[in-house]
């Protein structure tokens, strides 16, 4: 899923780069005038009209495109998970598969991190007009050349043009659809698990075990939840990696007299581990200088010394709690680490 949200981004940026690169050539193409007289002030929002236009235009190629790709990975997925079940059952149980049309719209009315598909579509585009907008004005007022506005816009060749306002829009816009890939995966995976309870009896969160998961998905990790329950699925945050594995009944559960299947491994940072590893017991194997980097110097500490679990570093809502608040909390965990 990662390896095809990649490419998906990839494909995206390369239709913003495009536009970008329009931009960029009306704005060094413009004559920009002052904003003293209604003139100079017509003339200025018509440039700004033009390059709206321009930005709009980009941005509905971008995600038509990426709606393509979202309905294509819901209909790919609905077959790799139910090939997944069955393979590991080893026998066929004609695993039930939902119309994949049907689950691309699920997903668009379902929200994601608080909002529609849509509206965060709306947003990438709304966002990023205004920014151009109110740096060209910025300009203007300020009496800079067109190069200058170009560079704010644009940003420096010295920090690789990292630092402009395109590359920041285009990493919002990386973000958006590498989570709306997870989202529309995990709902068409959820999807499949409900048409399938007779096969499958939960579903497993599963993180990334590296040091770049985040403390939720770090104290989710594990957490094994019932079929049709209203779990915290992924994505729980903006560029979550965590996913949603189905737990499927055991051979007794199924009517079969067979020894159960082996628990098998998944993937981390340093190699294959236990597929039973959880994110906590991972990361107590880990020396004490990357628990630091992952937690922070004392978390790390309160992690291996103090007792306290990762589930206990986040609140109902899954926000980190500040070291105020767990000074609080864990009154007793600080005391034993002096203080």
């Amino acid at each position: 899923m990662t390896r095809y949200s990649t490419g998906v981004v990839n494909r995206m940026l390369a239709l913003i780069d495009r536009a970008d690169a329009d931009i960029i050539r009306r704005l060094r193409a413009a004559n920009i005038p002052g904003a003293r007289t209604p003139y100079q002030r017509q003339r200025l929002e018509q440039l700004l009209r033009g390059i709206k236009e321009i930005a709009a235009k980009g941005h509905a190629s971008m995600i038509g495109a990426l709606r393509s790709e979202l309905k294509e990975i819901s209909a790919y997925e609905l077959d790799f998970l139910s090939r997944q079940i069955n393979a590991a059952l080893v026998v066929d149980l004609a695993t039930t598969v939902p119309a994949a049309g049907t689950i691309y719209s699920a997903a668009l009315s379902r929200p994601m991190q608080g909002k529609y598909l849509r509206d965060w579509f709306s947003q990438l585009n709304g966002n990023k007009q205004r920014a151009i907008a109110d740096a060209i004005r910025l300009g203007v007022v300020e009496g800079e050349t067109i190069p200058a506005i170009v560079s704010r816009i644009r940003g420096t060749r010295a920090a690789n043009y990292r630092n402009g306002i395109l590359a920041i829009q285009r990493r919002h816009a990386e973000a958006i659809a590498r989570t709306a890939v997870n989202h529309v995966v995990s709902n068409a995976r959820r999807s499949l698990m409900n048409a399938n309870s007779d096969i499958v009896k939960g579903w497993q969160y599963v993180a990334t075990l590296d040091g770049r998961t985040t403390d939720i998905c770090m104290s989710l990790d594990g957490n094994v939840y019932a079929t049709r329950a209203e779990g915290p699925e992924p994505p729980q945050h903006i560029n979550c990696r965590s996913a949603m594995s189905p737990v499927t009944k055991s051979w007794k559960e199924l009517g079969f007299k067979k020894d159960e299947l082996s628990p098998g491994t998944r993937a981390s940072m340093n190699g294959q581990v236990s597929a039973k590893e959880t994110y906590q017991t991972w990361l107590r194997k880990q020396p004490a200088g990357f628990q630091d980097d992952v937690l922070g110097r004392t978390k790390g500490r309160l992690f291996r010394q103090g007792g306290v679990t990762l589930d206990r570093f986040v609140d109902a809502n899954g926000r980190s709690y500040t070291l105020a608040q767990l000074a609080k909390r864990e009154a007793a965990a600080f005391e034993a680490l002096g203080g």
